[in-house]
């Protein structure tokens, strides 16, 4: 296994301790607000930085931009109030155009 897999196990090990020992910890108190919004925005923090590196790729010098192109389009789906199916949709099917308009 790679490095970004070791990465990915490792984030995945720790958000499971967190969920796990949170309730054991914590009983029946609530968290702090700003400690609840800090954990709401760690998993798309984790996700937007795995969708970089998937796009740039390693070491930030392969830019694939038929993935650019899919990523445009299922923001620009999601903007639009599209669902979450849809915009993945409209994003595999863009950059499946791209790619084969490119023959790459």
């Amino acid at each position: 296994m790679n490095t970004l897999s070791w990465a990915i196990l490792g984030a995945a090990a720790v958000s499971f301790a967190f969920k796990a020992l949170g309730p054991a910890v914590l009983g029946d108190r609530r968290l702090p607000a700003p400690a609840q919004a800090v954990i709401a925005l760690l998993a798309p923090a984790l996700l937007a930085g795995l969708v970089v590196v998937a796009v740039t790729g390693p070491g930030w010098k392969d830019l694939d931009l038929t993935l650019v192109a899919g990523l445009a389009a299922a923001v620009g789906a999601r903007l639009c109030r599209a669902g979450i199916l849809v915009a993945v949709l409209a994003g595999v099917v863009v950059t499946a155009l791209f790619r084969l308009a490119l023959g790459a």
